[in-house]
Parts: C-alpha cells; sequence; structure tokens
C-alpha cells in the first residue's frame, strides 16, 4: 500500500524502496519526507527538468502529483496558469505542474473588504442617497461634506459609502479618513485623532474626517466628546449604527449631524455584487482561490435571496463556496477541469454549485435583534396584524420573531396583554386562552410550543374586537390624576359601617342593597356624577339580562 502512494506520488520505485527501507516501511509521509529532505542539486521552480539529486547519487524530477499533499507553506496560492510544456525527447513523461505565487497581501483579506467599492459611482443599491439631487451628490459636486451619521441593517454600506464619499470628491488629496470602531476605541482614542487632525489641519490644511463605527456603543459621556470638536470644525464627523440613533444617540449630536437611513439591499442589488466579484479579476473571488470560479446562476440566486438584504453575507458564502469548489478540484487531480486559453497554457476553473451556496450558507439568514430596533418592528407588526384581524399575517410574523431566536414566552406575555387591550369584552375567554398559551409555552419550550403560539396569535386575530375596557381604564386614569384639587372620599353610604363609631358617622347609611331593592343608585363621587368611562351596551346588568 505505502509504495503504490509513493509511486502515485510520482517518485521512481527505486527511490520510493530506499525511502521505506530507510524509515520501516510503515508511513508513506514518513517515506515522501525522507525523500524531501535529501539535499537536492541547484535548479529552478519554473524548469519542469529540475531533479532532486540524493547522497546516493539518486536523481529524479519533482513530480506535480505532490502539490496536493504538500503545499509550501511561503507559497501556498496556486496560480491560474501552468508552467510551459518545453521538454528534450530524453527527458521524462511529460506533466503540467501548477505554477506557485505568493499571497498578495492587498489581496489576502475577505472578500467582502476587497469588493468594497472606491467611489460612490460603484455602490450598488441606496438609490435614494445616491440620486442626483441628494445631499450626498450636493455635497460632492461643492466639495464641502456635512457631518453625518448613517443608520441601517449591517451589510447594507454604511461603511462603505462613508469611505468612498472622499474618493468621489474632486479634490481628495484635501481630506484624510480616520476610522475607529466604538467598540474598541475610548475618549482617548477620540482626543488623539482630534489632536492629530489640528496639527494636520495646521501644516498641510487637510481636513480630517473621522468616521466612528458603531457609535451607538459610546456612552452619553463619550459622545459627548464630538460636540466641541463638530463646532469648532477640527474633523467631519461620521459615524454608523446599526440601532435607531433616536434612542442610543444624545440629541446634542444628533442636532449637528444629518441622519442618513439605509435600507436593506434588494436581491437584484445583490445579485449585482456577487457578478462583479466573480468577474473581477484584480480583487475578486479569483484571488480567494488562486483559480478562476464559475458559479450557476441558481447559486447566486440562492445567496442573493437568502442574505436579507446583508451583501457582507452573501459575499462571505460566496467565497466559501469557491473555496469548496476550488477544493474539489484540486482534491480530484484525474479529472481536473482544464481550459486552453489562447496563449497555449492552461488554466484550472472550479464550478460552484447551488449546493455549494447552501453548504455555505447553511441556512437562511434572518435580520433580528433581540434588543434593538427590528426586536420592536416585529413585535409591533404582531400586534397590528392581529388587531387588524388578518390571522394570515400574524403567523407569519410570529414566525420571524421564533426563527430569529426570541423567547417564547416575552411573545405569550404580550398576547395575555392584547387578548385585554383589543379583544377585551367581545370576547373574555380571550384572557383564558392566552394566559394556557403562557403555561403551555412555558410547561413544553422551544420548539414544540410554536404551534400553542400559533394557535393563540390565529384565535386572537379571529376574535372580535373591543377596546372598550382599554380605553375605559385610561379615561379613568386622565380622571385620577388631572382632578383639581385632593380626590374625593369615597361617599359615605358606600364605606363600610364595621364599628358603632363608624355607623355613628353615617358610614354606610343610605346603601340600598341591589339584590333585594334593584332601583339605581349613584356609586361615583358628587362631582362625577353621570359620568361614562367604559362605552359598553352590557356594562348595566338590566342591559345585560335583555340581551341575553
Amino acid at each position: 500500500m505505502e509504495m503504490e502512494q509513493l509511486l502515485s506520488m510520482g517518485f521512481p520505485s527505486e527511490l520510493a524502496a530506499k525511502a521505506l527501507t530507510a524509515t520501516g516501511g510503515n508511513s508513506t509521509l514518513e517515506a515522501a519526507d525522507w525523500i524531501l529532505s535529501r539535499p537536492k542539486s541547484p535548479s529552478t521552480s519554473s524548469d519542469i527538468h529540475a531533479t532532486t539529486t540524493t547522497t546516493d547519487g539518486d536523481s529524479f524530477p519533482f513530480q506535480p502529483k505532490l502539490d496536493r499533499f504538500f503545499l509550501p507553506q511561503s507559497k501556498p496560492s496556486i496560480s491560474s496558469s501552468f508552467a510551459a510544456d518545453n521538454q528534450d525527447a530524453d527527458a521524462t513523461p511529460s506533466y503540467k505542474r501548477p505554477k506557485l505565487e505568493p499571497i498578495d497581501n492587498k489581496s489576502s483579506g475577505p472578500l467582502s473588504e476587497r469588493m468594497r467599492p472606491v467611489t460612490i459611482y460603484d455602490v450598488v443599491g441606496q438609490d435614494h442617497l445616491l440620486s442626483p439631487n441628494s445631499l450626498l451628490r450636493s455635497a460632492i459636486d461643492c466639495n464641502r461634506f456635512p457631518s453625518l451619521v448613517f443608520w441601517g441593517p449591517p451589510g447594507t454600506g454604511k461603511t462603505s459609502i462613508a469611505r468612498s464619499i472622499l474618493h468621489s470628491s474632486k479634490h481628495p488629496f484635501l481630506y484624510r479618513f480616520v476610522s475607529l470602531s466604538a467598540i474598541t476605541s475610548g475618549v482617548k482614542d477620540v482626543r488623539d485623532a482630534v489632536e492629530d487632525a489640528r496639527k494636520l489641519r495646521l501644516k498641510t490644511n487637510k481636513v480630517t474626517v473621522l468616521f466612528v463605527d458603531e457609535v451607538h456603543r459610546f456612552s452619553k459621556s463619550q459622545q459627548d466628546s464630538f460636540l466641541p470638536v463638530i463646532d469648532d470644525c477640527s474633523i467631519i464627523f461620521m459615524g454608523a449604527t446599526t440601532e435607531n440613533p433616536s434612542f442610543h444617540l444624545i440629541t446634542p449630536l444628533l442636532s449637528r449631524c444629518r441622519v442618513l437611513v439605509l435600507n436593506p439591499l434588494k436581491p437584484h442589488h445583490v445579485e449585482s455584487l456577487l457578478k462583479r466579484a466573480i468577474n473581477d479579476l484584480d480583487k475578486g473571488l479569483i484571488k480567494s482561490v488562486g483559480m478562476r470560479v464559475d458559479v450557476n446562476e441558481d447559486a447566486i440566486q440562492f445567496l442573493a435571496a437568502n442574505c436579507d438584504g446583508d451583501a457582507r453575507i452573501a459575499l462571505n458564502a460566496l467565497e466559501v463556496s469557491a473555496t469548496t469548489a476550488a477544493s474539489r478540484v484540486l482534491g480530484n487531480h484525474g479529472s481536473l477541469n482544464l481550459e486552453n486559453e489562447g496563449n497555449g497554457s492552461a488554466s484550472l476553473v472550479a464550478t460552484a454549485t447551488l449546493d455549494d451556496a447552501k453548504e455555505a450558507l447553511q441556512c437562511k439568514h434572518l435580520s433580528y435583534d433581540k434588543a434593538g430596533e427590528e426586536h420592536y418592528n416585529l413585535i409591533s407588526a404582531l400586534h397590528k396584524s392581529m388587531r387588524g384581524s388578518d390571522a394570515d399575517a400574524a403567523i407569519y410574523w410570529l414566525v420571524r420573531m421564533l426563527e430569529g431566536g426570541e423567547q417564547p414566552l416575552y411573545i405569550a406575555r404580550r398576547l395575555i396583554r392584547f387578548a385585554s387591550e383589543d379583544v377585551g369584552l367581545a370576547d373574555p375567554l380571550a384572557l383564558n386562552q392566552a394566559v394556557a398559551c403562557f403555561q403551555a409555552c412555558h410547561f413544553l419550550g422551544m420548539p414544540e410550543c410554536n404551534v400553542i403560539l400559533a394557535q393563540c396569535v390565529a384565535y386572537l386575530a379571529l376574535a372580535p374586537k373591543s377596546v372598550s375596557v382599554y380605553r375605559a381604564i385610561e379615561a379613568a386614569q386622565k380622571v385620577v390624576r388631572e382632578s383639581v384639587g385632593q380626590n374625593e372620599g369615597v361617599p359615605l353610604h358606600l364605606r363600610n359601617a364595621s364599628t358603632k363609631l363608624m355607623q355613628d358617622l353615617g358610614y354606610g347609611k343610605g346603601y340600598i342593597y341591589p339584590p333585594d331593592n334593584p332601583s339605581s343608585q349613584s356609586y361615583l363621587p358628587p362631582s362625577l356624577q353621570g359620568y361614562k368611562f367604559l362605552d359598553w351596551p352590557c356594562f348595566n346588568p338590566h342591559h345585560h339580562q335583555e340581551a341575553s
């Protein structure tokens, strides 16, 4: 077995036998290492006749089959072209060996970083921000940039647009771009950046654009540090956040900045970005795997449709898909897909399929933050769908929350509130259903409780609606809170006369027992006589009997 493996690597039989004898014959890897560790005669890697000579006088040609077993660490990337095939008549049998190239450090980052747009004209999507008469275009045309805050979901182009603005200006050499992350930076880093900006302004008249990613992570006091340097024009401030600025940024900072809202990318926008990465020979997909990669159209469409508008996720999944496809080609040397090019050389071509894309993405990405903006957006959509008696929409938003990782008990608590606030007296049993749903979710947990939540959501959506109790409690709260002076005491006839003294003081005097005398009596303080909080036809027991 070991001999066959060594021969399959391209070693001569005599040398393979010596290696097995020297290493004990139990390990192919040790035998191959023994051969490769022997002193080599002077040769170049581009010479296909290069030989390695052992101390025993044996010489053998370098074999291409070894490349997939032993790739040099200093040159891990494989070029898309092979060494030219020029052999003498007495040379060993012909073969083509992949040429090894060092990785370019500038292009060794993730595909999503390499494919960032250089100018705003390269930006895909966000047309509402980049139209000819937009704020950004006007700022670029006038070469005067305001302080900005970019708000949008991850992977929608916040950082890319901020970087590309300066490169798009008529005089980009007048600006310097400095980037900080609120995750790893503090007030000291901001002060250092501002101090450098002031020195640079005095020496070269260059203006510093200070970009702060995840700016919502700065505390109130940290955000305060930006205010004076924005006012005295020491910097042009640009921030990026995935959270609602109204809740996470201080009002003074917002008053000094324009907030630009970015939307999730549409599938056709993501498709355009993916195809750009596939076709870009300088910094695109070919730089990730060292060979050309063809990606099936259905794989592109799958990634674009399931990344939830996040270009970074789509590009990263594309890169993983390409890596899978390339490894499949390199691991099957006997069935390499070779395409002849016009210059007579050949190149490796890998094909990324839909299965590769599914394996790379693993599951559909859902944009959801259990404590952020999307959390409140989805629970609001669920409430409004049930209030509008649309059971289909309500179940859809329920599933969006569950698939995003929301705790089922949180949803169940919201359903209990809905049962009283929106269904109320129109169907008093709705509250029983919601409480039972909460208890069942507590007993079972996910994923078994998903159908229980769906049943309760459907019940509440289809139930008749009444907000009379909700409005009654609000009206009563308003009267109690806004009453002039002290709240009136309880009328004497409604008080409980538990002692003789209380009876002497008139407690309970004049109270009419309803079962014995159904005549009406007043239960409100004198100033509120005739006041109606609950607008419901059956709040009176006589009305209820008549209705039944």
